[in-house]
């Protein structure tokens, strides 16, 4: 025997009497029912808003304040969604019965429980996401009866299903609207934006809105470094530009953002707005990453691999490949016209890529055909580092590939630090890092492109027998010796 107590059904009659005759049913869940399939259609949907049918639906929920008519509840929340996709109308209908409140109030008290409703919380999301889009004081409404608590108590529910409308409802509010984007990026926010993050990375969430919210907020906007850092647990110092966690580790919420951000970018590479903030932001975590990383094992997995430390390390590269690509897109005009990639070499890239590259140990294809006496000594060196993760090399030889591509002071930056020939060494197949000769004649093919001098240094190199690249003819060259000068060159034959 059942003993759970259900309350009577007690719903004005003037709103019952409004639904069935506008739905032609004989029943008010039939009428709910038919009012969500009719409401799916623009013209019968405005047909509705000449008979007042969202106010009498609000006016039923607020009947319906108990989890005992959870069933009608969300059929009610889903004809207010589809009432609310588009039609002005019924938009400032619901703003003018205060339908954010009643929707709140049926979230909370039957959605927002021990055992929280997905369903329910997710359908009034969607509705509220509809009826923001309306405008300015439609937004408004929304952001000002949720934000901060509402929002962070939502966030705070492990769920695909109701992240994703929720990141929906936040970016339409803050939409063309720069004063609620501040809200969402101060100490009040930043938790709503953690506790979304942490629910995508524990469910999985990779959708749109999610996207939407984070390219906005950290890619185009300033406030990534906020977010990330507030991802981990444990304080942090800077020095030197290195952000160095007491705890001196990372977290896989923060690898989680960046792989989200690394999805972004890679996604929209010919339209996205990159800001220099967020760019250098990247870089600075790159540094940090950089101490923080054993380079002591070689690595066996592709990104993401499972640590943290390894994940941001491979991340920040890929986003700054990225970047680079499309280094010419900045964000504002207030950040000057020097582009992202002039920003980046000026904070010291070309020289830490450098670096990283030449602290590690030969690729597969040159240690295979290393001598045992060469082999003891590079294992006797204790500053040769291996790859934490496959792809490190090759990550890196894009980066500068791209940086390289048609800016003559970056060719000329790489010469001046002797990188040819660690470049020119970087085209050849290896095991540890899919593509390398790939990218590896792309970065040459760049460093090369209207560049005399690094030619010469490459026609120098090839005809003393230092650097055997076969790959030249690739790319359309052959060593020739000028009969004037005596001097090697490298000659377009293609």
């Amino acid at each position: 025997m059942d003993d759970k107590f259900v309350p009577e059904l007690s719903v004005p009659e003037n709103v019952t009497k409004t639904l069935l005759l506008v739905s032609n049913s004989a029943s008010l869940e039939k009428a709910l029912e038919k009012l969500i399939e009719i409401a799916k259609v623009p013209d019968r949907r405005f047909d509705l808003s000449t008979k007042n049918v969202v106010t009498v639906v609000l006016q039923l929920c607020r009947s319906l304040l108990s989890p005992s008519w959870r069933h009608l509840l969300l059929l009610s929340l889903k004809v207010l969604r589809n009432m609310c996709a588009g039609e002005m109308r019924n938009q400032n209908a619901f703003l003018e019965q205060r339908g954010v409140e009643t929707v709140m109030d049926v979230i909370t008290s039957v959605g927002l429980t021990i055992d929280p409703d997905c369903e329910i919380i997710r359908i009034g999301l969607q509705l509220l996401g509809n009826y923001s889009v309306a405008g300015r004081e439609h937004q408004c409404d929304v952001w000002y009866q949720l934000f901060p608590h509402r929002f962070l108590k939502i966030a705070g529910v492990r769920s695909r299903e109701i992240c994703d409308p929720l990141c929906m409802v936040i970016y339409t509010c803050c939409e063309g609207t720069d004063g609620l984007l501040t809200e969402l990026s101060s100490e009040q926010g930043l938790p709503i934006l953690n506790e979304i993050i942490c629910t995508s990375s524990v469910v999985g969430l990779r959708e749109d809105w999610l996207k939407l919210l984070l390219s906005k907020i950290c890619i185009e906007g300033s406030y990534f470094s906020s977010i990330f850092f507030k991802l981990h647990s444990h304080p942090y110092v800077e020095n030197n530009d290195i952000i160095t966690h007491l705890a001196y580790q990372f977290v896989s919420e923060q690898a989680h953002l960046l792989s989200i951000l690394s999805e972004i970018l890679n996604e929209q590479l010919e339209h996205i707005v990159v800001s220099h903030v967020f760019a250098l932001s990247i870089f600075g975590i790159l540094k940090s990453a950089a101490v923080v990383v054993d380079f002591s094992t070689r690595g066996k997995d592709d990104l993401p691999t499972g640590s943290a430390p390894n994940d941001v390390l491979g991340y920040s590269l890929v986003i700054l490949r990225d970047i680079c690509a499309c280094g010419h897109l900045t964000s504002s005009k207030e950040e000057g016209p020097k582009d992202v990639v002039d920003i980046l070499v000026s904070s010291g890239l070309i020289e830490l890529l450098l670096d990283l590259l030449r602290s590690l140990e030969p690729p597969t294809t040159i240690r295979k055909a290393m001598t045992q006496d060469q082999i003891k000594e590079a294992a006797a060196s204790s500053s040769l580092r291996c790859c934490p993760y496959k792809g490190f090399r090759r990550d890196i030889v894009a980066i500068l590939g791209n940086c390289a591509y048609r800016r003559r002071h970056i060719q000329d930056e790489i010469r001046d630090k002797n990188g040819i020939l660690l470049l020119l060494q970087q085209c050849v197949t290896d095991d540890d890092n899919p593509f390398l000769r790939e990218w590896g004649i792309w970065c040459v093919r760049n460093l090369l492109e209207g560049n005399a001098e690094n030619q010469g240094v490459v026609a120098d190199l090839e005809l003393q027998g230092t650097a055997d690249v076969p790959e030249l003819a690739r790319l359309g060259l052959q060593v020739e010796v000028d009969p004037k000068t005596r001097r090697a060159k490298l000659v377009n034959v293609a």
